[in-house]
């Protein structure tokens, strides 16, 4: 049972943007903080951003002030906004989630299967 579905990663030059999509069913959505994570190769995975069901945002510093999460309760979808893209951001994208909040930032509950995204310097 797929529970959170990724799309929108890419090959993308220095300082463009990619926004990364991330939905869920419904279920998962309304009793879940969301997040996102990254894994570079030859590194361990990382937290990117995460938001709460109320709306808390939380960020990694290297991406602070470049990247937005985002959620959208209509649609049961988390976003990733990602601007200004550095060589340093290429990885697999994993969409997460779990309850509570404090979890979904240590050892999310559920993941996606992942979207790679790659810049290209």
């Amino acid at each position: 049972q797929v529970l959170l579905v990724e799309s929108g990663g890419g090959l993308v030059q220095a300082g463009g943007s990619l926004r990364l999509s991330c939905a869920a069913s419904r279920t998962i959505f309304s009793s879940n903080a969301m997040g996102w994570y990254r894994q570079a190769p030859g590194k361990q995975r990382e937290l990117v951003a995460g938001v709460s069901i109320g709306g808390v945002t939380k960020y990694a510093d290297s991406v602070r002030g470049r990247f937005t999460i985002s959620r959208d309760n209509a649609e049961n979808t988390v976003y990733l906004q990602m601007n200004s893209l550095k060589p340093e951001d290429t990885a697999v994208y994993y969409c997460a989630a779990s309850t509570p909040y404090v979890k979904l930032l240590t050892r999310p509950d559920y993941w996606g299967q992942g979207t790679q995204v790659t810049v290209s310097s």
